[in-house]
C-alpha cells in the first residue's frame, strides 16, 4: 500500500489456526510483514526481545497468564513496540485494563478480517485504535476501580494478580516466573494478602478470589 518502511508485526495467540489466519491477512499487504509468532506470555517476551517488532498483536487469554501481563512485559522488553490487543472480549473493563497496561489499540476478533490491517497501520503510526463498538466507552466517566477489601485494607493491583494465580493453583516459584519477579517478592505479596484479608489457608484464599470475581474468564493453570 505505502512507499514508506514496512511495518514489522508479531502475533501472540495460543491457537495456531488463529495465528495462521492473521498472518495470511497481514502478509497480503505490501507494507506489513509478520516477523514472528508466539503462543504464550513467555514466548511473546522472547519474541519481542529477539525481533523488536513495530506492532505486537496480542490475545488477552493465554495459557500462562493474561495478555495484560504480556503487554507490560513486552513493553519492558522492547519499549518501542506498540501493542494491539485482539480479543473476543467486547467489554469496557478489559478495554480500560489493556490501555492502563500500556496497550495502544484494542479490537474484537469478530472484526479482525475487516479491521485488522487498518488497526495495525493506525497503531504503527503512533495513534491509538479502539474497536468502533467500544469507542464511546472511553468517553464515558470512568467506572470506579475494582476493590478487594479485607480487615487489613484493600489489595493492590499486583496483590490481586498474585491472589488470582494462587487461586489457580500456581506455586510461588511459578507465579514469580510469570510475573518476572523474584520468589521472595511473591512471598512478600502473599504475606501482605493474608494479612489484609485475615486469611491463612489456601482454601480460604481460593474462596475469597472466587467470590470477588478474580477467577472470572480465567483458564485453569496447566
Amino acid at each position: 500500500m505505502s512507499e514508506g518502511p514496512t511495518v514489522r508485526v508479531a502475533l501472540c495467540d495460543d491457537h495456531a489456526v488463529v495465528r495462521s489466519g492473521l498472518r495470511r491477512i497481514l502478509d497480503a499487504e505490501d507494507d506489513l510483514e509478520v516477523v514472528g509468532e508466539a503462543g504464550s506470555v513467555r514466548e511473546a517476551v522472547l519474541l519481542a526481545t529477539a525481533k523488536r517488532p513495530d506492532v505486537f498483536v496480542m490475545d488477552l487469554t493465554l495459557p500462562d497468564g493474561s495478555g495484560i501481563t504480556a503487554t507490560v512485559a513486552v513493553r519492558q522488553a522492547s519499549p518501542a513496540t506498540r501493542v494491539l490487543i485482539l480479543t473476543v472480549h467486547d467489554d469496557v473493563a478489559y478495554l480500560r485494563r489493556a490501555f492502563e497496561a500500556g496497550a495502544d489499540g484494542y479490537m474484537v476478533k469478530d472484526a479482525a478480517d475487516v479491521e485488522l490491517v487498518n488497526a495495525v497501520r493506525q497503531v504503527a503510526s503512533g495513534r491509538q485504535y479502539v474497536h468502533p463498538t467500544l469507542g464511546a466507552a472511553l468517553l464515558a466517566p470512568d467506572a470506579p476501580p475494582a476493590r478487594f477489601d479485607g480487615p487489613g485494607g484493600a489489595l493492590s493491583d499486583r496483590e490481586a494478580e498474585v491472589l488470582r494465580f494462587i487461586a489457580l493453583g500456581l506455586t510461588n516459584a511459578e507465579i514469580a516466573e510469570r510475573l518476572y519477579v523474584s520468589v521472595r517478592t511473591v512471598e512478600t505479596h502473599r504475606a501482605h494478602i493474608q494479612q489484609k484479608l485475615d486469611l491463612r489457608t489456601r482454601a480460604e484464599l481460593v474462596r475469597f478470589a472466587r467470590t470477588a470475581g478474580l477467577l472470572d474468564d480465567q483458564k485453569p493453570a496447566p
